[in-house]
């Protein structure tokens, strides 16, 4: 059941109209989350900005899903595993990589395991990561920069994952396909 309302350019506040407008153009839809962040412009248009911010670091599309996805699962996101999983495929990123964020476990390439589990290590040490893991994480490839824009999509994430647990959002049609939820994953 839903416990927050889906808006839709009818029901949206005026504020929030425009936002809804852009996501309209850029999916040809509005995705439900939206729906539910038009409650508030403002947080509409935070999650948009971090958005559009963190897809324009360093990161690939490889690394962004890395990201993404790491974060989705570990919040147990039912709503963005399934959208982020699509949007993958959008971006052509190897199934493979995918269904191992899915079923949380390590990825092949070693460099983007570096990234996976310093992602990890932020979420669940709230920022409190230890030098070995960030050793770890430079040895790997990376540079101070990335750290920071692991911190920025965690921004994102964290606006998402939260909004959809508190409003059960229902999967957008276009993803329902790719339903996930932490009781199946495949070890």
């Amino acid at each position: 059941m839903t416990t927050l309302k889906v808006h839709n350019l009818d029901t949206a506040p005026e504020d929030s109209k425009s936002f809804l407008e852009n996501s309209q153009k850029a999916y040809g839809m509005i995705p439900g989350l939206h729906g539910v962040l038009a409650a508030s412009p403002q947080i509409l248009e935070a999650y948009q900005t971090l958005h559009k911010l963190f897809t324009e670091t360093s990161f690939n599309e490889e690394e962004l899903t890395v990201v993404w996805q790491t974060i989705n699962v570990e919040h147990e996101c039912h709503y963005c595993v399934p959208a982020h999983t699509g949007i993958a495929k959008m971006m052509k990123v190897d199934d493979a990589i995918t269904e191992a964020l899915r079923n949380e476990t390590p990825l092949d390439d070693s460099k983007l395991e570096a990234l996976r589990t310093l992602t990890l290590s932020i979420v669940r040490n709230r920022g409190n990561v230890s030098q070995e893991a960030l050793s770890a994480f430079y040895t790997a490839g990376y540079e101070e920069k990335h750290v920071l824009e692991i911190i920025l999509g965690l921004s994102q994430k964290t606006i998402s994952n939260y909004v959809n647990h508190i409003a059960n959002t229902p999967v957008d049609s276009g993803f329902q396909k790719f339903a996930w939820s932490k009781d199946n994953v495949v070890s």
